[in-house]
């Protein structure tokens, strides 16, 4: 009687690969510091040759961004020459 008020506890089923798409992967990249003083375009391009499936978000010098953090996005801060001003990273 006492088995059958027994709950077994069995771990949720986690879909292999499901978190290594959002990340990226076990090896991959999260910044990208020799991008720094590339074109947007350049940046995007070097970013997604590491991770195709990230969001590129485009910040302008003195402009505001929220503070949440999603795996799938990279911010590019330009400086007032239009070139990335620090190492883009994901979040």
């Amino acid at each position: 009687m006492a088995e059958e008020n027994k709950q077994s506890e069995v771990p949720p089923q986690v879909q292999p690969g499901v978190a290594e798409s959002y990340s990226g992967g076990s090896g991959s990249k999260k910044e990208w510091p020799e991008v720094v003083g590339f074109t947007p375009e350049e940046a995007e391009m070097k970013i997604r040759a590491d991770m195709p499936m990230v969001q590129i978000q485009v910040v302008l010098p003195n402009h505001f961004v929220t503070m949440d953090y999603n795996l799938r996005r990279v911010r590019l801060f330009l400086d007032s020459d239009g070139k990335v001003a620090r190492p883009p990273r994901i979040g």
